[in-house]
């Protein structure tokens, strides 16, 4: 892969994340308002490391059996709607005065991880994306396996900064109105989850052709 090439992809990528936030940076955004941006890193981890299984699906050419069966498409989709809702409506919906040790859970690295893997692998379509993605910036003459450890660290990198960013500006916002106002913080950080719903739910069902 020559460097002008490499250039290239990267601007492509940066241009893709020059955009309003998505499924992933609401989520980001949600759980950097309600417990800050150093927790919210453990998200941003569970997020990356599903985007690292969906390269490597990609690689091995699972996006061909993802994008030509529309059933498995759709149910890994609205699961992944069904669980944002969830967490977004528990939010809504939560006590002001919530106890101590409920606190402690909400807030445990595991869960945090778990909700950022589970949301990001849930979007049949980053496998995809990926797949269509990386030929296009490939030299076919060259070691192909080096490439794509190339093209999808670059990816993660981009992507992890674009994450902590939107969740600084989460965690700023949430150190304005002040972290004692639990009620509205809940109300804003679920509305965002089921917002990050909306958004994954409005795609097209029927996988790319």
């Amino acid at each position: 892969m020559s460097s002008e090439i490499y250039l290239l992809y990267l601007a492509a990528v940066a241009v893709f994340f020059a955009t309003p936030p998505d499924t992933s940076q609401l989520l980001i955004i949600s759980n950097a308002m309600k417990h800050g941006l150093r927790r919210s890193l453990w998200v941003i981890a569970g997020d990356l490391s599903a985007n690292v299984i969906q390269m490597t699906a990609a690689a091995f050419g699972l996006a061909a059996v993802i994008a030509t069966s529309s059933q498995a498409f759709g149910l890994i989709k609205w699961f992944g709607v069904a669980y944002l809702v969830w967490i977004g409506l528990r939010l809504v919906l939560s006590n002001k005065g919530q106890g101590a040790a409920q606190a402690a859970h909400s807030t445990h690295p595991a869960r945090l991880f778990r909700m950022g893997f589970v949301t990001s692998m849930t979007n049949p379509y980053a496998v995809v994306f990926f797949a269509a993605l990386f030929p296009q910036f490939i030299d076919p003459t060259a070691a192909i396996l080096p490439q794509l450890l190339i093209l999808g660290a670059t990816y993660l990198v981009v992507d992890g900064i674009t994450l902590v960013a939107w969740g600084w500006a989460g965690d700023r916002v949430a150190a304005r109105l002040g972290r004692t106002s639990f009620a509205l913080i809940n109300r804003v950080s679920g509305g965002l989850m089921i917002g990050a719903a909306i958004l994954l739910g409005l795609r097209d069902v029927a996988p790319p052709r």
